[in-house]
């Protein structure tokens, strides 16, 4: 299926993404009709503020929506002080940012604490915390991993070395990884650097089946105090080294080798020229890093949010590989 093509939009306020949503039946929309197709029985309809009423997608019986209202109301009783940005699609696409007081140094820049939530409303991006499901965190003992946000760029960077126990082990993964001899962590075949590794390559689609949003809330609490006291994570330390280790003369031969569509790797290259300027300094893997980050958020593409993600972690991992090399 052909996937509408969608910019993502940065909004502060939540009443620009906690619009109402709600389920309608297709038996109540064509009531003179005997319907065959039992597998999807669903609507799942919602209006932006000053739009038109719009159908996201087609769902099970089964399936229970999340609406986004749903996890502001356990932010706001979990977290006296925080921001929240976020970056959303026409399409029903939403990537969560909430952004604690809390800071990290990396080089000249300051960058914040956050939290990272997806979810969707059209079935595309599921709903998970740092970059993994509600099922794979339920299913297994290890905290969800970190994530920062960058105010210079507004990016929102997700913990993908999270899921090994110190930078020996990782290193060791990066370099059977860059060789194809390893999995992205959380697959079949992927290292376990910490007592369970869950998956945080490709979001997962969360089962939503016998889900009620009391059930949902109770356990997005539980994950979100167990994140809220975990110490730093192993990525803070990957973002040091990025950030100490210049780019080669070639930088260009750097990006043309990272997994990313050729128009969003020259927006890349154009952003990371910027920043430069701004910040007065050379480039560095630092820099290329967060401007392909910039690029894969803020293009229109025809890839889902989930897609955007899975792409950031490859460029992650292939960076580090080069400068751990």
């Amino acid at each position: 299926m052909t996937y509408v093509s969608a910019q993502p939009m940065a909004t502060e306020s939540w009443d620009d993404i906690c619009y109402p949503v709600e389920p309608v039946w297709l038996s109540e929309l064509l009531p003179d009709y005997d319907i065959m197709a039992t597998d999807r029985q669903q609507l799942i309809v919602g209006q932006m503020p000053g739009g038109r009423k719009t159908l996201f997608g087609i769902q099970s019986a089964e399936y229970t929506i999340i609406p986004n209202e749903a996890i502001r109301q356990v932010i706001d009783e979990l977290i006296p002080e925080y921001r929240m940005l976020a970056k959303y699609t026409t399409t029903g696409e939403f990537s969560i940012s909430i952004v604690l007081p809390a800071t990290l140094s990396v080089g000249q820049e300051r960058l914040e604490r956050s939290l990272i939530l997806t979810n969707s409303y059209n079935g595309r991006t599921p709903f998970s915390i740092q970059g993994q499901t509600l099922t794979s965190l339920l299913s297994t003992t290890a905290a969800p991993g970190s994530s920062f946000f960058r105010p210079l760029c507004q990016n929102g960077l997700l913990g993908w070395a999270d899921s090994f126990s110190d930078s020996r082990a990782y290193r060791n993964w990066l370099a059977d990884w860059s060789k194809g001899k390893e999995k992205i962590p959380g697959t079949k075949g992927a290292p376990t650097g910490k007592a369970a590794v869950r998956s945080s390559t490709e979001i997962r689609k969360i089962h939503h089946r016998a889900l009620t949003i009391e059930r949902f809330q109770e356990h997005l609490r539980t994950l979100l105090l167990e994140h809220l006291s975990a110490p730093p994570t192993l990525t803070a330390s990957v973002y040091s080294h990025f950030q100490e280790t210049p780019l080669p003369v070639a930088r260009e031969g750097v990006l043309q080798k990272l997994p990313i569509p050729v128009q969003l790797a020259k927006q890349a290259m154009e952003r990371m020229r910027l920043e430069e300027r701004m910040l007065n300094s050379s480039g560095s893997y630092w820099l290329l890093y967060n401007a392909v980050n910039y690029a894969l958020f803020s293009a229109r593409s025809s890839l889902t949010l989930n897609d955007r993600y899975r792409l950031d972690e490859r460029v992650f991992h292939q960076l580090a590989a080069d400068t751990y090399a």
